[in-house]
């Protein structure tokens, strides 16, 4: 429309967008930011949490598969990414980020007790299995509806229920794969540097000079 309009229009016309295209314009500069601050706060929440700066990074590492997920979604619909789907994906850092959690949580309890590191990444993919998929194909259902909604606005509810429903899909099988390697590797690499770190010698204490002339007049 605006190549169309600056060959087509006289030099006396203008013309302005409205609707959703003008908030689409309006908040393209605003959605890397949005998404940025999206994980920055996901990020310090679970360092917090965890009272650790590695683990936050097995749960994030989540977040670009429920994304690459949407995407394809929207691509083999033939749907654009518009302020709906930008909204779906916003909402796919928190749902992939739940799994994750789910899986890591456990992988960390089953090392304190004392199991390797892969065996805790893979008794925690299988014990939280079960809760996993039912939470998941449970929100996968709840977003169908919106995937093939008709009507007015139809267009905005198929966007969103499209990304959010590829995205928990791609979230859900692949996280149960990708998740506990990326434990794995980053709870190696955690440890490997705390044991390279040097570990100060104790000291004896030695005596005070005022305890050292108070025996020397004992004696």
């Amino acid at each position: 429309m605006e190549r169309a309009a600056a060959t087509a229009l006289p030099k006396d016309f203008g013309y302005e967008w409205t609707g959703i295209t003008y908030q689409e314009l309006k908040a393209g500069s605003i959605a890397s930011i949005v998404f940025g601050l999206a994980m920055v706060f996901v990020f310090l929440i679970l360092a917090a949490q965890y009272e650790s700066w590695a683990m936050p990074f097995m749960v994030l590492l989540a977040v670009p598969l429920a994304l690459f997920g949407a995407f394809v979604a929207l691509l083999m619909r033939g749907m654009e990414i518009d302020v709906y789907s930008q909204i779906g994906f916003v909402m796919l850092i928190g749902l992939a980020a739940k799994n994750a959690i789910l899986i890591v949580e456990f992988a960390r309890r089953r090392r304190e007790e004392g199991l390797s590191i892969v065996d805790a990444a893979m008794e925690a993919a299988r014990l939280r299995l079960r809760p996993i998929l039912m939470t998941a194909f449970a929100f996968i259902l709840g977003v169908l509806p919106l995937m093939f909604s008709t009507g007015a606005g139809a267009a905005s509810r198929q966007s969103i229920g499209t990304t959010v429903f590829g995205g928990m899909v791609a979230a859900t099988i692949l996280s149960l794969v990708f998740v506990p390697v990326f434990y794995a590797v980053i709870e190696q690499l955690r440890e490997r540097g705390s044991k390279s770190e040097p570990v100060a010698e104790p000291t004896e204490p030695t005596a005070e000079p005022a305890f050292e002339r108070l025996a020397e007049a004992a004696e």
